[in-house]
């Protein structure tokens, strides 16, 4: 299925709006909607939630609804505001979902999206919202028909959800989301492991991050014991990194975040710069985009993460663009205490061949701990 007919029947829909956090299941349409003329107002949003406010904002004003696409793992963010806003027996808002369909029954996928995959449809029917699976093989005409059922259900000011499936959509010319950082974020990543002692403890943020820090981990240190990988639950690391900072006060503990997952929630930012928290050192990768899923530009792509620490109250901050500020940086790294919050520009690149943990999440969990405990 070629991404411009989806984007044509959604038109045809009578929706003018489209909004969402990109998913790697449908990059080829994040591709298509993000650098095309589609005649589609969109708006790429910090979490899933937001985006059935902006649905909501939408219908109340125009009295049309929007369309929100999202990974399925985005789905819990939509809940509260799904059910407590959108809902029939709340204000009846209709809505188009259009769904990433990770870790689908009978496929193989990433250990984070197995148990989400197994309640995705689920989900919607505990919710009460009419849904569709389509996959590559689901022909022009069978797509008409369920886009027939999408239009009665919008004109019922109900909600339906589109569920996708990998490789539904032809591939299409990769788009450039260059941001023109000069510093490699995998080679700082690299850099900063080499800095560490043997008690510190690294918590890693879902994506290409947490790959990478686990690679790097074992070339620097031989091993990758110091390191949990929060594989999923994007948005979370900070606050996880605080929780193991406050009952590990001897220990140092390392937060290396993504720029789109510290924005999904950005109050965690806020919470802990008011923390009185001597041993946490958050470091804020910021290439500008989702290149986990596919490199789109995040919701703010020049947001000031370290102007906002210093608002957030972090008494440390630091803002690192260049080569030599890096170097700068890495020659204190190793004495750095306190609450301090570093923000790296880096290159939105990566290798092709990161290798993957070879562990399960939980051996992952498990032998982390063991690291925490150790005297």
């Amino acid at each position: 299925m070629k991404a411009e007919l989806l984007a044509q029947h959604i038109k045809q829909l009578g929706i003018e709006v489209l909004t969402g956090v990109p998913d790697s299941t449908l990059k080829e349409f994040c591709d298509y909607i993000n650098s095309e003329q589609t005649g589609l107002v969109h708006y790429t949003v910090p979490n899933e939630g937001s985006a059935v406010g902006i649905a909501a904002g939408t219908y109340l004003s125009t009295g049309k609804p929007a369309c929100i696409y999202m990974q399925n793992s985005g789905i819990g963010n939509t809940v509260n505001p799904v059910t407590s806003i959108a809902n029939a027996e709340v204000y009846s808002i209709p809505i188009f979902f259009i769904v990433g369909y990770r870790g689908a029954p009978g496929t193989k996928d990433e250990p984070q999206h197995k148990f989400m995959g197994r309640i995705t449809e689920k989900i919607f029917d505990c919710l009460e919202i009419e849904y569709e699976v389509i996959d590559k093989n689901t022909s022009e005409t069978e797509l008409n028909g369920v886009f027939g059922k999408i239009k009665n259900a919008l004109e019922n000011k109900k909600q339906f959800a589109l569920i996708i499936k990998k490789d539904t959509f032809d591939k299409r010319v990769n788009a450039d989301y260059s941001n023109g950082s000069e510093l490699n974020r995998e080679h700082v990543i690299s850099e900063l492991i080499k800095k560490t002692d043997s008690s510190d403890l690294i918590v890693s943020t879902t994506g290409k991050i947490s790959r990478e820090v686990y690679e790097q981990s074992d070339l620097v240190l031989n091993n990758h014991k110091q390191c949990f990988l929060t594989v999923g639950g994007m948005g979370h690391a900070s606050m996880i990194a605080f929780g193991i900072a406050k009952k590990s006060p001897s220990k140092r503990v390392i937060c290396m975040d993504g720029d789109g997952a510290a924005l999904m929630h950005l109050g965690n930012m806020a919470f802990i710069g008011k923390q009185n928290t001597q041993n946490l050192i958050h470091i804020c990768l910021n290439n500008e985009a989702h290149e986990s899923v596919g490199g789109m530009p995040t919701a703010a792509p020049d947001f000031k993460y370290a102007q906002a620490a210093k608002v957030c109250g972090y008494p440390s901050v630091f803002e690192i663009k260049t080569a030599s500020e890096f170097s700068s940086l890495i020659e204190k790294f190793k004495n750095l205490k306190g609450l301090t919050f570093i923000e790296i520009k880096v290159a939105n690149t990566s290798r092709d061949d990161l290798v993957r943990p070879k562990e399960t999440a939980l051996e992952n969990a498990v032998g982390f701990m063991d690291c925490v405990f150790k005297a």
